[in-house]
């Protein structure tokens, strides 16, 4: 069946205030105001790469909620699925980000309680939703926010499964937002409706509590569910301002790992949304190139190091320079400095 989108995510989007290139928080004037959020980054990615890509969110009905809106649309994704809240209370969440650099690590101020996403229900929805997309996506960071948009993020999952529709989630976890043990005991009730499982080893380390190696504990959550794909990032952090990405992907159905050689010495601009831009790149492999996993593991490390050096959570980029970079890295020849 024919479907009129390839990837609808499912997350609050935000207004993200930042001090110019490394001032700090406490002395700057000025703020430099762009959108962000997770599930939004994730879409984004993915739409500029070549897939129809919507976000569902609720948003105030003011001007934030038109810059917010504004900016979806800029992205390239769709604003079918944004709804809007009317109340006098409408509120846009809000979060204030400061760059590090070494020894100074970077910081961030969250503003996000009783947001206008928190009232988003499944009445805000026609059924046509569950049957409009080939893949759904959301994170850890939705689930955590509030009881009401934790119910409604569920009862969606559970809609878009019944529809056939490939289930898609990134644990995300965010110790601001729940503790290690609400989070897993929450994510635990979803894992039947995953197919797509994004988690760190950091992260099953201590939120799930696993213990192994690497492989050994990507490997175990789909012999305790219905996984069929499970990505894992690997990051090292030498400094804000330098490091190392990669990543490993175990498919279920063939018993197999895809890796390759990480990307060393990333130039750091701003790592904000460099998470997200992996799954965009993976779901974007896995959704245009089907069974080809190491093809979906070698852009979603392409594009997460591409993020690294844009300034914003938002990705600016597209298929060609993603292709170029991914070239590129497995070059052993001379590459050039420009393309010209």
């Amino acid at each position: 069946m024919k479907r009129e989108f390839d990837l609808l995510s499912l997350g609050e989007i935000m207004l993200r205030l930042s001090p110019p290139a490394n001032e700090r928080l406490t002395r700057s004037s000025a703020l430099s105001q762009q959108a962000g959020g997770a599930e939004l980054n994730s879409a984004t990615g993915a739409a500029m790469m070549g897939l129809r890509c919507g976000i569902i969110s609720k948003l105030p009905a003011n001007d934030l909620g038109m810059f917010i809106k504004n900016h979806v649309r800029l992205c390239g994704v769709s604003d079918d699925y944004l709804v809007y809240d009317e109340s006098r209370d409408a509120r846009l969440g809000v979060y204030y980000y400061e760059n590090g650099a070494y020894p100074r690590k970077p910081r961030i101020v969250y503003d996000r309680k009783n947001t206008s996403v928190n009232k988003l229900s499944i009445g805000d929805y026609d059924e046509s939703l569950f049957s409009s997309t080939r893949c759904f996506h959301t994170s850890g960071i939705t689930l955590a926010l509030s009881p009401q948009l934790r119910a409604t993020a569920i009862e969606m999952m559970k809609r878009f499964k019944e529809q056939g529709t490939i289930i898609s989630f990134d644990v995300n976890f965010r110790g601001n937002l729940w503790s290690g043990p609400e989070a897993k005991a929450c994510i635990e009730q979803i894992l039947p409706y995953v197919d797509i499982f994004f988690c760190s080893e950091e992260t099953a380390r201590l939120t799930f509590l696993k213990e192994g190696d690497t492989k050994t504990i990507m490997k175990s959550f789909t012999a305790d569910y219905p996984i069929s794909i499970v990505a894992s990032t690997q990051r090292v952090v030498h400094s804000p301002k330098r490091h190392t990405f990669g990543s490993i992907i175990y498919s279920a159905k063939d018993d197999t790992y895809y890796e390759e050689a990480p990307y060393s010495d990333i130039e750091v601009v701003d790592r904000i949304g460099s998470g997200d831009a992996y799954i965009s790149g993976v779901l974007y492999g896995l959704l245009s190139h089907e069974g080809e996993y190491q093809r979906a593991l070698e852009y979603g490390n392409a594009v997460s190091s591409l993020k690294n050096t844009i300034p914003g959570d938002l990705l600016s980029t597209d298929l060609k320079e993603i292709e170029g970079i991914i070239r590129e890295h497995k070059s052993t020849g001379r590459i050039a400095e420009m393309d010209r």
